[in-house]
């Protein structure tokens, strides 16, 4: 009964607020906001040698794992951009993005770096190309929605292997996960449906974002080097601010956890353990920490803790969402269209989770050992990071340009004989 009590009391909260005036509810939420802020301030002055170990926590996850993993794709994405070869990939991948996505060809460099690097590598780059006019709003919205993915280094390393001590299901879950991805992409090139180019193929157009390649057009006048400095400049930058985010949420999840609001909740689901409560709402609101709790869980339904893992790493968590707010939030791009492609995303992996569960790896996984996650995520060196993702940007330039002039190439074709 108190629980029913609760519920009708938030609802009723809700409706009232919603039905007040637009000025009085923004001062009511910012009031709501600095509220929060201060009360985990009075935490973190209670709590202090516990929030400090939450803080380092964080820190090594970043500059272990993070930072070596990401700086490449940053680094070199900034590179391409400014030499205007994504300009190039974008006119040959065209005819393959616009008719699936109804997004222009330089949506395939974002979707490229994003499923081979992880968060929030794609984001960042629809809103660069977004900034750079290169995109319409229309079109940021649409790439935006499925160029937000998980790299395969963190599905298949960090939880198939660390976490859940179970390599198969490093494939199952990050296949699910891709597929989930570019559902939501197929199913946003209906959004605003009639904006955007009906052209698939143009051969003037491809043939003169190659001469704009060669002439170095798309340099404006910078020297190589000057590109290089600024490239490495806006990659550390932008790894610092992720940092930020990584500590902060740590030490937001440790609050929740030492004042309790965990096993708070935990008593609303009474028949429900509270361990898989916990590392749900952990997972919402930080992807790596939610995974973990999961994957420490010990459950006779294996499958459930594999669909919760899945669903965490489609939805993302509040940290990767923060981190992708601040790029995105410097466009036009909307925040509210973002926020719901995420939680279809994470519930179209969990979806594809469970089928292919059922139909190839039920009989095949069996229930594995739990184990301590901690040894495995920062077991691997800084260099064997940095040296995988520089090795994986490379191949997957070279199969995109393959993909893009083999396309082309049978357009081309096709249009002769026509």
């Amino acid at each position: 009964m108190p629980n029913i009590i609760f519920i009708l009391s938030i609802c009723l909260i809700l409706i009232i607020y919603y039905s007040l005036r637009p000025t009085i509810k923004k001062y009511l939420l910012q009031a709501f906001i600095i509220a929060i802020i201060l009360w985990l301030a009075f935490v973190i002055i209670l709590f202090p040698e516990e929030i400090v170990k939450a803080s380092l926590s964080g820190l090594k996850t970043w500059f272990f794992t993070v930072f070596p993993a990401l700086l490449p794709f940053f680094i070199v994405a900034e590179i391409l951009l400014s030499l205007g070869i994504v300009n190039f990939i974008g006119a040959l991948l065209k005819p393959l993005m616009r008719p699936l996505f109804n997004v222009p060809g330089e949506g395939s460099f974002a979707f490229a770096m994003s499923i081979t690097s992880g968060y929030p590598v794609g984001a960042k780059l629809v809103a660069k190309l977004r900034n750079n006019d290169t995109v319409s709003k229309t079109e940021a919205e649409r790439l935006v929605a499925f160029c937000s993915t998980s790299g395969p280094l963190f599905m298949i390393g960090a939880v198939a292997v660390g976490m859940l001590n179970e390599p198969k299901l490093g494939a199952l879950i990050a296949i699910s996960h891709y597929l989930g991805a570019i559902l939501v992409g197929l199913l946003f090139r209906f959004y605003k449906r009639n904006e955007g180019s009906k052209l698939l193929y143009d051969n003037n157009n491809l043939i003169n974002s190659f001469k704009d390649l060669i002439k170095g057009k798309h340099k404006k006048n910078k020297s190589l080097g000057l590109i290089m400095g600024d490239a490495v400049k806006e990659a550390i930058s932008t790894m610092l601010l992720i940092g930020g985010f990584i500590i902060f949420y740590s030490v937001v999840i440790k609050v929740l956890s030492l004042t309790n609001v965990f096993s708070f909740i935990s008593d609303f689901f009474p028949n429900t353990n509270p361990d898989i409560v916990k590392g749900l709402l952990s997972g919402i609101i930080e992807m790596t920490n939610g995974c973990q709790i999961i994957s420490l869980i010990n459950i006779e339904d294996y499958l459930i803790k594999i669909l919760i893992i899945s669903f965490l790493i489609g939805w993302s968590g509040l940290s990767i969402h923060s981190q992708v707010i601040s790029f995105i939030s410097k466009t036009d791009i909307s925040i509210k269209i973002y926020f719901f492609s995420k939680t279809l995303h994470g519930i179209f992996a969990a979806i594809f989770t469970y089928f292919l569960y059922l139909i190839k790896y039920k009989n095949v996984i069996v229930k594995p050992t739990i184990y301590n996650t901690q040894n495995y995520i920062y077991s691997k060196d800084w260099i064997s990071y940095f040296n995988f993702s520089f090795t994986i940007i490379i191949l997957i330039l070279f199969l995109i340009i393959f993909i893009g002039i083999l396309g082309n190439y049978i357009l081309y074709k096709c249009n002769k004989k026509n």
